[in-house]
This record gives C-alpha cells, sequence and structure tokens, in this order.
C-alpha cells in the first residue's frame, strides 16, 4: 500500500512539475520566431560570402585535377570536369535561391 501510494505521488510532483514548466514559457511564440529570424538575417550576408569563397576554392582545386587528368589521359576527363563545374554552380545557386527565399 506504501509503494502504491509513493507512487502516485512521485506522479503526481512530475505532472505539477511539468505543468509549471509549461506556464513558464512565454506566451507568446512569434516573438522567439521573429527575433531568431533577425539573427539568422543578419548572419546571412556573411555566410554567402562564405558560400561564394568555397565555391571559388572548389573550382581552382576542380580546375588543377581536371588538368592533371586531361594531362595524364585518362578518359573520364570530361565527366570529372561536369561534377567539379557542377559542384560550383550548385554553390552559387544555392546563395542566390536563399538569399530570394529570405527577401533580402
Amino acid at each position: 500500500m506504501k509503494l502504491k501510494c509513493l507512487k502516485i505521488g512521485l506522479l503526481l510532483l512530475i505532472l505539477v512539475t511539468i505543468r509549471c514548466m509549461v506556464l513558464a514559457q512565454t506566451p507568446d511564440g512569434n516573438a522567439g520566431i521573429n527575433e531568431a529570424t533577425s539573427k539568422v538575417k543578419s548572419y546571412f550576408d556573411a555566410g554567402c560570402n562564405l558560400m561564394y569563397a568555397i565555391g571559388a576554392i572548389l573550382g581552382l582545386v576542380g580546375a588543377v585535377r581536371v588538368y592533371q587528368k586531361w594531362s595524364h589521359g585518362h578518359p573520364d576527363t570530361g565527366s570529372t570536369a561536369a561534377a567539379w563545374f557542377g559542384s560550383c554552380v550548385f554553390l552559387v545557386v544555392v546563395a542566390t535561391i536563399l538569399k530570394s527565399f529570405f527577401g533580402l
């Protein structure tokens, strides 16, 4: 009997604690969402510039790798060049689409 009362008391304590935690949250979730959006927008230009820089570095590395394959006579040079070029274009397009998505 004591064990059953202890379990019920523990369950009630947990439920009251959860209820207090839920009520302690801010009633307006829009304020948090707006704050997060403003923080993302403030870092967005730096992130896009970083993506452009990574694309430029990938372009240079890809050009060197394609040249090495071409000079050694590998038969899949065209597909390698297309893959490197596609990755650079992807980074630029993603940065541009994200800018338009966030309205910047």
